[in-house]
């Protein structure tokens, strides 16, 4: 099993193509097929049914495809690895961000690009379930959450407290409710508001909150995009409930505590337990750690 017959085999699955897999692995189409073939035989069983022109994975080539791509992504982590020894600080890193972390990030961005102009970054948002399951299956290589630590994650996950925030009322400055010194829950009830959709932490936070008080929010609008969010508050018409944090790149934006017992929601890095720490990721969380410092 040779490597370049993993890649043939993993662009002809996920094009579903061999002519045009070829094209894109810049070989012809009768040596993607030879190679896939080969592969096949090794392995022996079919990974594709052919169909005239046509071809779809078999239920081998489905589960195949899973382990190629640990493969390859093993072998580009060990070439990875191998450059570090030399100090050269190259390649891609692809950090996982929940939306809220937004703020945290951005200004860490450009400084460390300007250190490090050989490193491509890749950013991916998602909810906090969503890219903890990719930072297992090593697609990510550091998570920026906000999270609650549970029992599973001490087993797969290696977590980092980076710091805490407290759960406040945002409003634009030209807003009615920006000069109040607090606001209590029941008041908030009683606010139309504009909320992170439900799998949020901070929302998730919200509703047990409201749940255990016996209130019912006035929710008019939920956005699943934390920036789009905080764009309409900023139009001035509007509150939502978020951790103070992610107002950082918001100049024209207040946070207005809740009065009564102080909520804070926990941020944290992620990195996969037992995996190997790509340079740059660590060299970035550096960056943002000196950035959040400053």
């Amino acid at each position: 099993m040779e490597i370049r017959q993993i890649n043939y085999f993993i662009k002809a699955a996920e094009l579903l193509h061999f002519t045009e897999a070829a094209a894109a692995c810049f070989v012809t189409q009768s040596t993607l097929s030879q190679q896939i073939k080969q592969l096949e035989q090794e392995l022996g069983m079919l990974l594709f049914d052919r169909i005239g022109k046509h071809v779809r994975l078999t239920e081998a080539g489905s589960v195949f495809l899973h382990h190629a791509r640990q493969i390859i992504l093993s072998v580009n982590k060990s070439k990875q690895a191998v450059f570090e020894l030399n100090n050269l600080v190259i390649g891609e890193l692809r950090i996982g961000v929940t939306s809220a972390f937004s703020s945290v990030l951005l200004p860490a961005l450009a400084p460390f690009s300007s250190k490090y102009p050989g490193i491509k970054i890749v950013v991916e948002y998602g909810t906090a379930a969503e890219l903890e399951q990719k930072l297992k299956q090593a697609e990510l290589d550091v998570l920026l959450a906000f999270h609650e630590q549970t029992d599973s994650d001490r087993t797969s996950l290696e977590m980092e407290h980076l710091f805490s925030s407290r759960i406040m009322m945002v409003v634009s400055k030209r807003h009615p409710l920006a000069a109040l010194k607090k606001i209590s829950l029941a008041n908030l009830a009683k606010i139309e508001l504009c909320l992170p959709s439900k799998g949020f932490s901070s929302r998730d936070l919200l509703d047990e909150l409201f749940h255990k008080a016996n209130l019912s929010p006035l929710i008019k609008i939920e956005l699943n995009n934390i920036h789009s969010l905080l764009s309409l508050v900023d139009e001035g018409n509007w509150a939502t409930i978020l951790n103070e944090k992610a107002l950082i790149t918001w100049e024209n934006l207040v946070a207005v505590p809740i009065s009564g017992k102080e909520y804070y929601k926990q941020a944290f890095i992620l990195w996969q337990k037992g995996g190997y720490r790509k340079k740059s990721a660590t060299l970035f969380v550096n960056e943002l750690i000196k950035t959040l410092l400053g």
